[in-house]
């Protein structure tokens, strides 16, 4: 007996085959991009889609047992994969799929690792938090010798670890400008110790010269999902310069004398500062912020006052 399926399911079975195909067709995309960080470390830049990320052990077959790559064992973050050879196949999905990826000989011999790192395609940050200026990194430096230190909060419930620092100076322009002072001399730095902020110094900044160029500042932070994130700032020294505290001493009933902080730059004369002073018989009403005191009064390089 031969049976005779209706028109319109026909149809509708070509048009669900024609959906399914195409489905698995772009199921798993390309991710958007890929860029190596630093030497066995690699971002891949996600949207959110399904895609491959493939990963290869060996770039010759030197290595190899016998020629072949099916000897090759795969392990992610230290647990063993189903995946076998030379290539891997790096399932992404949303934010997940970042790991240490690293590939074997059977005798147990480490060949080759990657660590890949998911960088989300959105504006919106996880790692880091905004400071009151709408910021992510506060820099600040107590002179013009060239040190300075940017700070940072980690979200609450995302806390991470500094994965690269990149600093240098860029000019506006590819013209080579001779200058007295080298402004694109290496900038070193370190993370603090509280994991919250960096030190850096511009070892060739030159404190009686104009800054030609601005120091561009780039921090990657990753999670321990592998997630990474950068954050970038850029500046003159002159604009995050902010002195430290200055000495105050009594000298009598009606003067002060106020000192220079020992971490101003010198001399005083080329770097003068001017001190706002307010007095109040009724307590401190704006000790918060003392310097917004719109009675105070500015005096400009002066050590005593009275």
């Amino acid at each position: 007996m031969i049976y005779f399926l209706p028109k319109f399911s026909l149809q509708m079975n070509f048009i669900d085959y024609i959906l399914m195909c195409a489905f698995l067709h772009v199921g798993y995309q390309n991710p958007l991009s890929s860029w190596t960080l630093q030497p066995n470390v690699l971002v891949v830049k996600v949207n959110g889609s399904p895609s491959q990320q493939a990963l290869k052990c060996l770039h010759s077959a030197e290595g190899l047992t016998n020629g072949d790559d099916k000897d090759i064992l795969w392990k992610k973050n230290g647990r063993e994969e189903k995946q076998r050879g030379n290539s891997y196949l790096v399932q992404l999905e949303e934010s997940l799929g970042g790991g240490r990826y690293s590939c074997y000989s059977t005798n147990g011999s480490l060949l080759n690792h990657t660590v890949v790192l998911i960088q989300e395609d959105t504006t919106r940050r996880k790692i880091l938090m905004k400071t009151d200026q709408e910021e992510y990194l506060k820099c600040s430096t107590q002179n013009f010798e060239g040190a300075f230190r940017c700070s940072w909060t980690w979200h609450r419930t995302r806390f991470g670890k500094v994965a690269l620092i990149r600093a240098g100076r860029k000019s506006q322009t590819t013209t080579n400008l001779l200058l007295f002072c080298s402004f694109r001399g290496q900038i070193s730095c370190s993370v603090d110790g509280t994991g919250d902020g960096i030190s850096c110094v511009d070892k060739r900044h030159c404190a009686f010269a104009e800054e030609k160029h601005r120091i561009f500042l780039t921090v990657y932070v990753k999670t321990e999902h592998f997630l990474v994130e950068s954050y970038s700032k850029h500046f003159y020294l002159s604009e995050i310069v902010k002195p430290d505290k200055v000495k105050i001493r009594r000298v009598n009933t009606s003067m002060i004398e106020v000192t220079y902080p020992s971490s101003w730059s010198s001399p005083s004369s080329y770097f003068p500062l001017t001190f706002q002073v307010s007095q109040s018989t009724r307590g401190c009403k704006n000790c918060d912020n003392p310097c917004e005191n719109p009675t105070a009064a500015e005096v400009r390089s002066t050590s005593s006052l009275s």
